[in-house]
């Protein structure tokens, strides 16, 4: 490829985010200060993260305004450009820039042996790399990188994020705005580009993750059964499944096959995948998983469920933001429960060896069928794992009683959401 031709691109592509800063839209990312701090050589700071949640403009917040080189791989007039080609890129960066203080290369992904490249730069620049496959760091990168990269999983927006005002917790009109926000969010989705496109940017987007990054980079040729999968686990976020079940389900012969399959969607970001809590490794392998949405908007747009079944979307937008919180805390494990009776704990919140907090979500508290099942649950968890941080995240009520001598507490889901 042509020098001249990789330095329009370039300029495009930079002109593109540049226009975005300009028109005042951009928002500030939750976790800009926490991973800039890894923004050093010999240091590669890599961004992971589903398609479309802001990778591109989070990266360009690193930088933080210094003389920052881009470039975007996930361009149709890039497609097909080889290892030997980055050379050329470097040197654009060179002529247009000068002397970049930062390089980032988004959507890395789409270029084979491409980690060579990054690893020859980051000895004298600063890098920064994306990607929307968490496999990203497997094989040759983890080989020429290790102990050389900072991985960092961003996430669509969480409901602190997307808030249009530094709320009061303590003022009555406050708490009312937030409420009203939360409703639009529960709604809604967490995309930066759903406030503009609405739920058919949301359908795209899940569309362009099947074909392009599942579909496509995996060559997968029953493209209808994967499909049907796909949708069956979105429709049912929050509920168990197993690999044998889903076989018999679509029809699947081999089980290593159904596996591959949500192996592809996980890597792709588009379902988080839990495991049922055990202190013996092969039972927690073995036992039923649950699947959840990476974005509440696929649960809204894209999955069959009731439309007045808000219960669930709270789990999922909980499920969401407990991983957002392991992005920056590596000691930190998230896990469901589910006892010899069959009752369940939605979240179990491990940091280091110890079991954090046992938290369930339950959108109508005030049910006492609910309550009584709900905390029925928690309590035998609490006795069997020795965790006495017991939480109910509800629709509205807050507070805190004692249970037969545990004391549990009740969070709204906008005030456990801005927490921090």
């Amino acid at each position: 490829m042509e020098i001249e031709i990789l330095k329009r691109i370039i300029e495009e592509q930079r002109n593109e985010i540049d226009l975005k800063f300009k028109s005042g839209t951009i928002i500030q990312r939750e976790y800009t200060l926490y991973v800039k701090k890894f923004i050093e050589h010999p240091n590669i700071v890599v961004v992971l993260g589903v398609r479309r949640s802001g990778k591109s403009i989070f990266s360009m917040l690193l930088a933080n305004q210094q003389n920052a080189a881009y470039i975007n791989f996930d361009d149709e007039r890039l497609v097909g450009i080889a290892a030997e080609d980055l050379d050329k890129v470097l040197q654009a960066f060179y002529e247009l820039y000068a002397e970049p203080d930062i390089i980032i290369l988004d959507e890395i992904q789409n270029v084979d042996a491409w980690e060579l490249f990054a690893n020859r730069l980051r000895r004298t620049k600063k890098v920064i790399v994306t990607g929307s496959n968490s496999k990203l760091l497997s094989g040759e990168l983890a080989t020429h990188l290790t102990g050389r990269h900072i991985d960092f999983t961003l996430y669509p927006f969480s409901f602190k994020e997307s808030l249009t005002f530094k709320p009061n917790k303590y003022l009555v009109q406050d708490i009312a705005k937030v409420r009203n926000q939360l409703q639009a969010y529960l709604q809604g989705s967490g995309f930066p580009e759903f406030a503009k496109f609405g739920s058919s940017i949301v359908v795209k987007i899940y569309e362009d993750i099947l074909t392009k990054d599942c579909i496509q980079r995996h060559k997968i040729k029953n493209e209808k059964t994967f499909k049907e999968l796909a949708s069956y686990l979105l429709s049912n976020f929050s509920n168990e499944f197993t690999y044998s079940k889903l076989s018999r389900i679509f029809g699947i012969k081999d089980v290593h096959t159904t596996k591959n399959y949500v192996e592809y969607l996980k890597e792709a970001f588009l379902v988080l995948v839990l495991e049922r809590f055990s202190p013996k490794l092969k039972q927690q392998i073995i036992a039923p998983k649950k699947a959840y949405a990476i974005d509440h908007g696929f649960c809204n747009f894209v999955s069959f469920r009731l439309s007045q079944d808000l219960g669930r979307v709270f789990e999922n937008i909980v499920c969401v933001e407990l991983l957002r919180e392991k992005a920056k805390d590596y000691s930190m494990g998230v896990y469901y429960w589910k006892g010899l009776r069959q009752e369940e704990v939605d979240f179990v919140v491990k940091k280091g060896v110890k079991i954090d907090s046992l938290i369930q979500v339950c959108y109508n508290i005030d049910d006492a069928t609910a309550k009584e099942r709900e905390v029925k649950a928690l309590l035998n968890a609490s006795n069997e794992l020795r965790c006495n941080n017991l939480i109910v995240i509800t629709a509205g009520r807050e507070g805190e009683e004692t249970i037969k001598s545990k004391k549990v507490k009740y969070f709204p889901l906008w005030k456990w959401l801005l927490r921090a």
